[in-house]
């Protein structure tokens, strides 16, 4: 009996701050700075959702500007290097947006 009451009593002390790591936080990020907002045009929409599920948007203006083929290997990468959940038709026009707004 006693074993038993201690092993409760350890329970309880242990599992407690573990409860309460699991609560679910969340934080709230500032506004990206004016200067990185895309540039409006047919695709910015698909483009913005799909990159910006992994990183600000100035990480997509400050890119060198490049052609479509340019576009297609950085898009690319981030579907295959780092897991970017990209359709086909969406990979295609974020590379025309991409192109045509941040081309060369």
């Amino acid at each position: 009996m006693h074993a038993r009451r201690v092993a409760v009593i350890v329970t309880l002390l242990l599992g407690s701050p573990l409860l309460a790591a699991a609560q679910p936080k969340s934080i709230t990020l500032p506004p990206d700075h004016a200067f990185s907002d895309l540039a409006p045009g047919p695709g910015v929409e698909t483009t913005e959702r799909a990159c910006r599920s992994c990183h600000s948007t100035d990480y997509v203006v400050t890119q060198p500007r490049g052609d479509a083929r340019q576009w297609e290997g950085v898009v690319a990468k981030m579907m295959s290097v780092y897991g970017a959940n990209i359709t086909a038709d969406e990979a295609k026009t974020i590379v025309q947006y991409l192109s045509r707004q941040y081309g060369k």
